[in-house]
């Protein structure tokens, strides 16, 4: 990229997720020239990807102060006055939470030792490893060592350059090091430290949902809602409710966009870019990057269009993709609403949601909805038909949101592969004898664990201790894990088991569920349980 003609011009013109692919594949230490060739609204955008991580995939995603100070350094390769400079553009409250988790900061005379009024005396508060220093007629103690001479560098910066940031930042960081000294524990309010980070990722959040982000607390409930759907009522539900709001918080209306995903990611909105080249004449380099990016595997192919040539193999999604193409033919704007609808699905699924302990890619989250979707519009209930016995409508989707769709087929994975499969295995694991005192000692914790999740409808929680399984049949575990999951999958494994031409199966194969045929396939494996268990 940096050997690019015009690459100053340019990178200010990427999309920031590209960026941050660029950071995430190469190491962010490697790509100090490119950052220091990003615009501030950039790089905020960037943070707001890079310094929030989650334990877990699907949970809630939290500041990382380590990454703060990794990126301080990083900056200040790029000189001081630059790092001073794109940080005076950021969130002043995302900039005062990552250096009040490095330094404490006190007026000077407040770090002498004094005597109160009452005889008490009063000692200054003690610095990590004795490191404090004085900036801008502020004394910061070092809470921590690491990245401590970064932070005194930017602020010196910050300070001969951007006196009225750096004195906003210094304000506060001075309250909070002040702070917390009254406990008298008659109210449950949150600490000024923890009101600042809940402000910080408050903030986080509107920006993304401005963006079309779905935070990950929503994305979960959202899925355990659909979980949840009343399959048997009189009639099917209105949209769902955090469905609803979502696309409501969305800043833009609903817009036709003719590009495909890959074009939109190849040029950031003009207002970031600084010095940006004539736009007649920058869209042709900035895609050259994007293509190379995607050559060299940086960047993943854009997912499959839906309504593209149906690949081969996948005559199973064939009635969304029926639906849909009808949906475009008669109705431009129903079509373009249900590709919205999909997109929020998708987003949904990869923040609030794990695949075989992972987190999705963009194409499995993808793929993932249009088999939901697909299996929802099998199984649509009877009873919401106009006429149950003609089946549904050519233009269903004209009328119907995708959202009840999906939740229908997600719904029907639930309850018929997930929670069938660990009712099933409970059952086979309460009659399996075993001579092996260590096997059957974890065999029976296996099953306790499962009885507890299952009383919650999520048996996958008991993933753990599935190891056992392996023990006696590794087909098996295998299947079992993708059965058992938060997005139940058939694991190649089960295809195998009905093939007995084949040799191997990958451990990570398998595809998502999106028609009763495999639900019926599912049943019967699990049904064969009790036989190769005993085997």
């Amino acid at each position: 990229m940096l050997d690019t003609p015009a690459i100053a011009q340019l990178v200010p013109r990427l999309q920031p997720e590209v960026l941050h692919r660029v950071i995430q594949n190469c190491g962010l230490e490697d790509c100090s020239e490119l950052v220091a060739l990003a615009t501030p609204n950039q790089l905020a955008r960037v943070f707001d990807l890079d310094l929030w991580s989650a334990s877990q995939p699907g949970q809630e995603e939290r500041f990382d102060a380590d990454r703060f100070g990794v990126w301080l350094g990083v900056l200040l390769e790029c000189g001081a006055d630059v790092a001073a400079r794109k940080l005076a553009g950021m969130d002043t409250d995302l900039v005062i939470a990552g250096i009040s988790r490095y330094v404490r900061v006190f007026d000077p005379a407040a770090l002498s030792p004094s005597v109160s009024p009452d005889g008490d005396e009063w000692e200054a508060p003690e610095a990590h490893d004795g490191v404090e220093i004085e900036v801008g007629g502020y004394r910061l103690v070092a809470r921590r060592a690491d990245s401590w001479d970064a932070i005194v560098a930017t602020l010196i910066a910050l300070d001969a350059e951007h006196q009225l940031f750096f004195h906003r930042v210094m304000r506060e960081c001075r309250r909070l090091s002040n702070s917390g000294y009254e406990l008298d524990g008659l109210d449950d309010l949150l600490g000024d430290d923890a009101q600042v980070m809940f402000d910080v990722a408050l903030g986080r959040e509107r920006r993304r949902d401005a963006q079309g982000y779905v935070a990950p607390a929503e994305a979960r409930a959202f899925l355990q809602m659909s979980r949840r759907l009343d399959l048997l009522g009189a009639q099917a539900p209105a949209i769902n409710p955090l469905a609803r709001s979502y696309f409501h918080t969305v800043a833009s209306p609903p817009v036709a966009d003719p590009q495909p995903r890959s074009a939109r990611l190849r040029a950031a909105p003009e207002s970031d870019a600084e010095s940006a080249p004539d736009p007649a004449h920058s869209p042709d380099a900035v895609a050259a990057i994007v293509g190379m990016l995607q050559e060299a595997g940086v960047l993943p192919e854009p997912p499959r269009s839906l309504l593209g040539d149906a690949p081969v193999g996948a005559t199973r999604l064939g009635r969304m993709q029926k639906h849909m193409q009808i949906a475009g033919e008669r109705d431009p704007l129903a079509w373009v609403t249900r590709h919205q609808e999909m997109a929020y699905l998708a987003n949904a699924i990869m923040t609030g949601c794990s695949i075989q302990a992972r987190s999705f890619t963009a194409q499995e989250a993808s793929d993932a909805v249009v088999a939901a979707c697909n299996l929802g519009l099998e199984r649509w209930p009877l009873h919401w038909r106009e006429a149950p016995a003609a089946g549904l409508p050519d233009g269903f989707l004209v009328d119907h949101d995708l959202v009840t769709v999906f939740q229908v087929g997600w719904a029907v994975l639930h309850d018929t592969v997930c929670i069938f499969t660990a009712q099933r295995l409970i059952s086979v694991l309460g009659q399996l004898r075993c001579e092996d005192r260590e096997i059957k000692i974890e065999l029976d914790a296996l099953r306790r664990q499962l009885k507890k999740h299952l009383e919650t409808g999520m048996p996958w929680l008991a993933r753990d201790a599935f190891d056992v399984i392996a023990i006696l049949d590794m087909p098996a575990w295998a299947a079992l894990l993708g059965l058992v999951d938060e997005c139940p999958v058939m694991h190649a494994a089960i295809a195998a088991s009905r093939n007995v031409a084949t040799r191997a199966v990958s451990p990570s194969a398998f595809e998502f569920i999106s028609e009763n045929s495999q639900i019926a396939a599912v049943q019967e494996f699990v049904q064969s349980l009790p036989d190769r268990l005993r085997s």
